[in-house]
């Protein structure tokens, strides 16, 4: 189902998706979705366009998803190639072409780390981050059956 906004008069049927915290280590991913998003500029990084993931991990503990930005800009672009090796589009030594288009549903592994911040009210949260994009033919073995 596509996302859009709701009115006020309609009908939900979703119920409270359960928050999935995973332990650090490495995971098999699915890119579910992206979109194409803009970064306003910050101390590290100037304006720029992104790409926002929202990848899928299924793991013992459940499925969780993590949201994860690429940053299209020349002080990023090893974390794009990292990104686009991990999925099998770009071979080490080789310039690519990012192609966008096969993004959606591609897979990779990918090690996964604890953030710990508080929130707006001051209060103490967790959620998942990704660490590192490990190369498709170098990463850790896939086992087969874990997605």
């Amino acid at each position: 189902m596509e996302e859009r906004e709701l009115g006020w008069e309609d009908t939900i049927t979703k119920d409270a998706s359960d928050f999935i915290l995973l332990p650090e280590g490495d995971y098999n991913f699915i890119v579910e979705s992206f979109e194409r998003g803009r970064h306003n500029g910050s101390e590290k990084l100037p304006p720029c366009n992104k790409a926002i993931l929202m990848l899928r991990i299924d793991a013992p503990e459940g499925t969780a998803k993590i949201i994860h930005n690429l940053f299209l800009h020349s002080k990023t672009e090893g974390m794009l190639s990292a990104f686009f090796t991990c999925i099998g589009q770009k071979k080490k030594g080789e310039p690519l072409k990012m192609n966008w288009g096969l993004v959606p549903s591609s897979s990779g592994r990918c090690r996964v780390g604890v953030h710990a911040y508080k929130n707006k009210d001051g209060e103490d949260r967790k959620n998942n981050e990704i660490k590192k994009f490990y190369p498709k033919e170098e990463g850790p073995a896939f086992k087969a059956g874990e997605f």
